[in-house]
């Protein structure tokens, strides 16, 4: 029998190397050993790091033949159409990278699709901690830098797309320059410091190669190192279960279950991108053609991270104000500066303020490690799918065109849908996941009361048929016991009919308000009790005739 107490071999090893020259071999054994608990949910982020690491990987190989340089020349290449037509040495290179380069279309690919992924999973990531209130104490400053990233992810792949020079890639460029001219007072400045002049100008690629390659890519790195140290520190969240508490983590080591685990995720998360880039063609340069100012071809798609703003654009109504009524003393095209500002800003800063706006709410101060199941807390997964919708109708909106197209729907009426949507469509959303959450708590509070359905039919001794329910298995018990009620702020009076100090004045009775609505216990579980007549039934023996599904 093996000693389940010796250190393993992987790990002493490497631990007595350390410590003879370092002296961290406890450090080292401690680490290795760490645990991690076992949940699906918890990979989602770990498919943004892998993405991450592959565009590190290809951004690198492409960084070698890429040119950025917006200087003119006749292109001279392998692909047959383009010869002898002018354009920037970034395009030429672009191309030669997809057609002259051994390799070089897969990596270009790879690239773009580990992008998209990168983002997406950031985004499914990010719903995942914030529907199960994973962004509590301690883990409020990791949730912000997350957003951070989240945020800079959306520059980086701005920055990226826009360096082939392509005919889509500069209109979205187009759109880069409206909106940061646009700004009041500060928006001719940030356009002459991105474009070195006039739109075009000759310096946009060279200056987004460096903020895409050097700048933004650092910042991304250093807090993603910061991101993944402060989780190892606090410890992963988990849900919740047979033995799991705040003071303990149930689940496999770092070495080495979780390392074999995560090398095994790497390699299927490179596997789908390579598989991806392959057999799915994306962003086909060579078909678009050079970029000029006077150009815009049909049908033109952002990727799907800017597809919301592209919305947000197409259904806001051309609303402006000139200042002092004439546009000479000043013009603020709202058309622009609102679609382009406020719905980031309120997704953005909602994630970001939102576990302080809860913890003010409900006054609850209390460390975190117990992850909440969605439907237990029912408003703020209410507000959540909101947001979601919110989002979803401006990236849908940001297809319009295509929509009409393909549905034969006129123009505006889908323009007119959107602005109609975009109010509705969230409250509507928001109604709905409610209610399904507390149907969800009611079928948990059943389970516990009356047990989990056995498929067995008795017949009682008058004649009524039951069927019979088993108690729920000791896991999944445990699992619907995790529940807890979102705590809510002392509000009670005293003896003299005066609220709190904190709850006196109008702010004071809001958030008295608020916090009775999003807190307290909606749906609570059942104390466990079977059906008498099934007690009767199953005491005295009953018919003995019964019936199985």
């Amino acid at each position: 029998m093996s000693d389940l107490t010796a250190v393993p071999k992987g790990i002493a090893g490497p631990s007595n190397f350390l410590d003879e020259r370092l002296g961290g071999a406890s450090a080292l054994k401690r680490n290795l050993r760490k645990i991690f608990p076992d949940h699906w949910s918890f990979l989602l982020g770990e498919i943004a790091l892998y993405s991450f690491v592959i565009l590190l990987l290809t951004g690198t190989f492409l960084t070698l033949w890429f040119k950025p340089s917006m200087a003119e020349i006749a292109y001279d290449g392998s692909y047959a159409p383009l010869k002898g037509v002018m354009m920037s040495q970034a395009y030429a290179s672009s191309l030669e990278i997809s057609f002259d380069v051994r390799g070089g279309l897969l990596i270009r690919q790879m690239h773009h699709w580990a992008a998209l992924l990168f983002i997406a999973g950031m985004m499914v990531h990010a719903l995942r901690v914030f529907f199960t209130g994973a962004y509590r104490k301690p883990r409020e400053l990791n949730w912000i830098i997350g957003i951070l990233l989240l945020s800079l992810a959306l520059a980086e792949g701005l920055t990226g797309y826009s360096l082939p020079d392509d005919l889509l890639s500069g209109a979205g460029l187009r759109i880069t320059e409206g909106v940061a001219i646009s700004l009041p007072l500060v928006g001719t400045y940030v356009t002459f410091f991105l474009f070195g002049g006039e739109y075009p100008g000759e310096d946009v690629v060279s200056r987004f190669y460096s903020l895409h390659i050097l700048l933004i890519p650092g910042i991304l790195l250093a807090l993603v190192s910061a991101h993944m140290v402060l989780m190892w520190v606090q410890k992963h969240t988990q849900m919740p279960g047979k033995g799991r508490t705040n003071h303990n983590v149930v689940g496999a080591p770092f070495y080495p279950a979780f390392m074999a685990k995560a090398g095994a995720y790497f390699l299927f998360t490179l596997g789908v991108i390579s598989g991806l880039a392959t057999f799915a063609q994306i962003n086909p340069i060579w078909l678009f053609g050079p970029y000029t100012p006077a150009d815009v071809s049909a049908g033109s798609q952002p990727d799907f991270y800017m597809g919301f703003l592209e919305g947000s654009l197409r259904i806001m109504p051309p609303w402006e104000i000139n200042l002092f009524g004439t546009a000479h003393a000043g013009t603020l095209p709202l058309s622009v500066i609102i679609p382009a500002l406020v719905p980031l800003g309120i997704i953005m800063t909602g994630l970001a303020l939102y576990p302080f706006l809860e913890r003010w709410i409900t006054g609850d101060h209390r460390e975190h490690h117990i992850a909440d199941r969605p439907r237990n807390n029912p408003h703020r997964t209410a507000i959540g799918v909101s947001a979601i919708t919110f989002y979803g109708v401006l990236w849908l909106m940001g297809a319009n065109d295509e929509i009409s197209k393909v549905f034969n729907v006129s123009l505006n009426v889908t323009t007119y849908a959107g602005r109609v949507m975009i109010i509705v469509a969230p409250v509507i959303a928001y109604i709905i996941t409610y209610r399904m959450c507390l149907g969800l708590q009611r079928s948990d509070a059943a389970i516990i009361g009356h047990g989990v359905e056995s498929g067995v039919i008795k017949r009682l001794p008058h004649g009524e048929f039951i069927e019979v329910h088993t108690p729920p298995a000791e896991d999944l018990e445990a699992h619907l016991r995790g529940k807890e009620p979102v705590r809510m702020l002392p509000v009670l009076e005293d003896k003299s009919g005066i609220p709190p100090k904190g709850m006196r004045g109008p702010l004071g009775k809001l958030r008295a308000r608020m916090s009775k609505a999003y807190g307290g216990e909606k749906i609570p579980l059942e104390e466990e009790h079977a059906h008498e007549e099934e007690k009767a039934a199953i005491g005295a023996g009953g018919d003995d005739r019964s019936l199985t599904h």
